[in-house]
């Protein structure tokens, strides 16, 4: 009896860890540095309720990134809405190895790089917490706001090993809302 007992009870606990936390990989030797300067948030996949409630209504949001001195991401986000264009800042938090964030203000209890070229595109693992209810979301950034095939292809292969069907997946149209070309340099 006690042996079964213990190894079910083993069973049942790894059953219970959450599975796609493991399985996801960082970008080898991620550089913060390369990865600095304005990214297109070009699609999304996530099971989020309230992703999915808003996701026909979302448009290209960007991202301006600088590293911060112990090893985090500062991070301007710019997000075209009904009302003009919103904007957060927020800091990434570097936990353990380079490219594994937190990000507190924005209840994101994990976030990964998980694959980059640097000049091109990044695909990035967020695993969050939303009104209470945790979710998982996977986003695909471009340095423009045409996304090359391969980035694209990065992107669907990942999504899907995080248990995440095409349908909870937007590719997000552009919006001038938030153009930084049109902004004049200071």
């Amino acid at each position: 009896m006690g042996m079964t007992s213990f190894l079910l009870g083993t069973i049942l606990a790894l059953l219970w860890a959450p599975m796609a936390q493991a399985e996801v990989l960082l970008q080898p030797d991620f550089n913060a540095e390369k990865f600095s300067g304005l990214w297109y948030v070009v699609s999304m996949a996530s099971e989020c309720k309230v992703f999915l409630d808003k996701k026909d209504h979302l448009s290209m949001s960007t991202r301006a990134i600088r590293p911060t001195e112990k090893g985090g991401l500062h991070v301007h986000m710019e997000f075209p809405g009904a009302d003009g264009c919103n904007q957060v800042d927020a800091e990434y938090l570097k936990v353990g190895p380079e490219g594994h964030f937190r990000v507190p203000a924005l209840g994101y209890l994990d976030v990964r790089i998980v694959d980059t070229d640097y000049s091109s595109f990044a695909v990035l693992y967020i695993y969050k917490e939303l009104e209470g209810a945790l979710s998982t979301m996977v986003q695909l950034y471009s340095r423009t706001q045409d996304v090359s095939p391969q980035a694209l292809r990065a992107f669907q292969d990942f999504y899907p090993t995080l248990g995440l069907p095409d349908e909870m997946m937007v590719m997000l149209p552009k919006s001038d809302v938030c153009n930084p070309e049109s902004k004049e340099a200071p």
